[in-house]
């Protein structure tokens, strides 16, 4: 079936999805993977997305925790079309209930309250006819249940109190949603709510189960596993302030229990609303990897505009190194392609610079590491500097490229040994025996900062 075939199917009832997250906690990666999955299928198909905040539960739901999942949902641009609460529908809710009483489709059961023996407290149930419920889930196909054993289930409290799945029912109705696309761990709510849609004689909408995020054992990661941060967070606010940039997490999310068909792994937003489909969702869980997020986000970081990951990595950076003497923008900015080849993120830039892993391209090093390669004795080491130094300072400060620096040093370094040229240098760039190689230093430093840094180390001979 053609994609404008179905296009035009869905144009003809528009597609409404939601999110119906509850703020008794941080927006966690399955919550943003879910709302991802509704709004790339709404955004393919020109619908409307909902955000319904399911607040009724008043003792858990917390301002800062709704704030924190609208935060990171316009963050990572999730955008929604319109949003609700459920907190503020308690009339619409009552309204339902009502019908259901005076139809006899439900009734108010006087029963023992479970939180105080003796008190007795009246809640409303639904009349159960222990009826099979069969559904087609777009991603998995037909599914049966046997809702006998359901018996007559509490839909509300009281007149005014609904449960979940009484509201839920309601909202999906008076909003107009057309696919539920929601977490695997959802599918034993359906039974009872297609059975309140049934009372209620209201049209069910499209079911979609998506698989859940598992922890690397295959555990649901409804929490940090472990302290040691290798199996990942499960708040977009602490990937957030790591500094993974929301392009990686969109396309990793996506990835987390759908993928295209293809050996296409680095997405667009926009690419990903033309490929994503329901199809293409897997049944089974989706292992996190915290590694394979890492890759997508040097991957990401890669293509940024040279400003936006300049920006980043000064908003990481430790006030340690802005102190250094040698610290500028300017040469902060010739290391970005250097930082992404080092660090997958840049939290860890912070933390490798908070160990000094990066001072020398900021204030000039203690040669402690043997400048000498091998064999070589001071003195000829000592004259490899000088005519290093000489080849150098020949060059512009406008031509002082990695690349003329290579095309100044190579023939002279393969005619006498590459490490007897090349190894004194680095060492004396850098300070050390492990750094990026001293034509790409040089680049950085500068031709002034690097004819320094060669004198003061053939001086130490």
């Amino acid at each position: 079936m053609s994609f404008n075939f179905l296009k035009n199917i869905f144009a003809s009832r528009k597609v409404v999805t939601r999110i119906a997250p509850s703020p008794t906690g941080l927006l966690h990666l399955g919550t943003a993977r879910a709302a991802l999955y509704n709004y790339l299928f709404t955004k393919k198909y020109n619908g409307k997305f909902i955000i319904r905040i399911e607040d009724t539960d008043k003792e858990r739901s917390k301002g800062e925790y709704e704030k924190d999942i609208l935060d990171g949902l316009a963050w990572l641009g999730i955008t929604h079309d319109e949003l609700f609460r459920q907190s503020e529908r308690g009339d619409v809710y009552t309204k339902y209930l009502k019908q259901l009483i005076d139809s006899g489709k439900a009734y108010v059961s006087k029963e023992e309250s479970k939180q105080t023996k003796g008190d007795v407290v009246e809640v409303v149930r639904l009349k159960n006819h222990g009826e099979t419920i069969m559904f087609k889930d777009e991603i998995r196909g037909e599914i049966t249940f046997d809702t006998t054993e359901l018996g007559d289930f509490v839909i509300a409290r009281s007149i005014t109190e609904p449960l979940y799945h009484l509201a839920v029912v309601v909202d999906d109705h008076e909003m107009g949603i057309t696919h539920v696309i929601r977490g695997e761990d959802h599918i034993s709510n359906t039974p009872r709510q297609i059975l309140i849609q049934r009372a209620l004689g209201i049209k069910e909408p499209k079911y979609a189960h998506i698989p859940l995020i598992l922890a690397s054992d295959r555990s649901k990661m409804s929490k940090r596993k472990g302290g040691d941060g290798k199996q990942g967070s499960t708040s977009i606010t602490e990937y957030r302030e790591n500094g993974y940039t929301k392009e990686a997490l969109i396309n990793y999310l996506a990835f987390l229990g759908w993928n295209p068909g293809t050996e296409k792994e680095v997405y667009s937003v926009d690419e990903l609303v033309k490929d994503f489909s329901l199809e293409h969702v897997q049944k089974g869980g989706a292992v996190f990897d915290i590694n394979k997020l890492n890759w997508f986000n040097r991957e990401h970081l890669r293509a940024l505009p040279q400003k936006d990951s300049l920006e980043l990595f000064e908003k990481m950076l430790p006030e340690k190194i802005k102190n250094l003497p040698q610290y500028s923008r300017e040469r902060l900015e010739k290391m970005t392609e250097e930082i992404i080849e080092r660090v997958d993120t840049p939290k860890e830039l912070h933390d490798l610079s908070l160990q000094g892993e990066f001072d020398y391209f900021f204030t000039s090093p203690d040669i402690e590491t043997k400048i000498s390669w091998k064999e070589d004795s001071g003195d000829t080491t000592k004259k490899h500097l000088t005519m290093t130094i000489e080849k150098l300072e020949v060059l512009s400060e406008h031509e002082f490229t990695k690349e003329s620096v290579k095309d100044a040093l190579w023939d002279y370094a393969e005619e006498v040994g590459k490490g007897s040229v090349l190894w004194p240098m680095r060492v004396a760039l850098s300070g050390k025996d492990k750094s990026p190689d001293p034509f790409v230093l040089s680049e950085i430093l500068g031709k002034e900062e690097t004819v320094k840094r060669l004198k003061h180390a053939q001086g130490t001979l």
